[in-house]
């Protein structure tokens, strides 16, 4: 049966000290890599014959406003269908400099996720087939899921913070 000491193994195996943060929230392996690798590394999870990561679950992007030159995350959910394992893998960017290469060719199902993910954050994927807003208006000039805005109006005159104890 397949497991997280397993995978943390083979991955270290073939990437050293390349691939780190290995962490273990509620049980799903969570790793990194520096995003010039992410094609790489999920190539390897995906042809591996002990590993076999070939359904991709989901991707998205975090965003880290006080995190310099890695602002932004994109989040891969791999799951191996065969022993029913699920891993998180995650790759950091710049927000001055969003590039990060897509996983098209290996997970078809990349294509709607990226172009959501870089309709919401701004990650460039290159090589996509069709990077294009996906859900918003072509004429916005912003990306509205990264924590640039305040969470309230700062003028609003209706909301008396004394009324709410602040």
């Amino acid at each position: 049966m397949l497991s997280n000491d397993t995978i943390k193994a083979r991955l270290i195996d073939k990437f050293g000290e390349a691939v780190t943060n290995f962490a273990e929230p509620y049980g799903m392996l969570t790793f990194e890599a520096p995003k010039d690798m992410n094609l790489k590394v999920i190539q390897f999870l995906f042809d591996d014959p002990e590993l076999r990561f070939r359904f991709l679950t989901d991707l998205q992007a975090v965003h880290y406003p006080h995190e310099k030159e890695r602002e932004l995350a994109v989040v891969y959910h791999l799951h191996n269908l065969t022993d029913n394992i699920r891993i998180r893998f995650k790759v950091f960017t710049g927000i001055t400099n969003p590039d990060v290469f897509t996983a098209t060719k290996i997970f078809e199902a990349a294509n709607w996720m990226e172009r959501e993910t870089y309709d919401f954050y701004g990650v460039n994927f290159v090589g996509h087939p069709n990077l294009k807003r996906i859900l918003n208006v072509d004429e916005m000039d912003y990306f509205p899921m990264r924590k640039e805005y305040p969470l309230e109006e700062q003028t609003r005159v209706d909301k008396d913070d004394e009324m709410f104890g602040r």
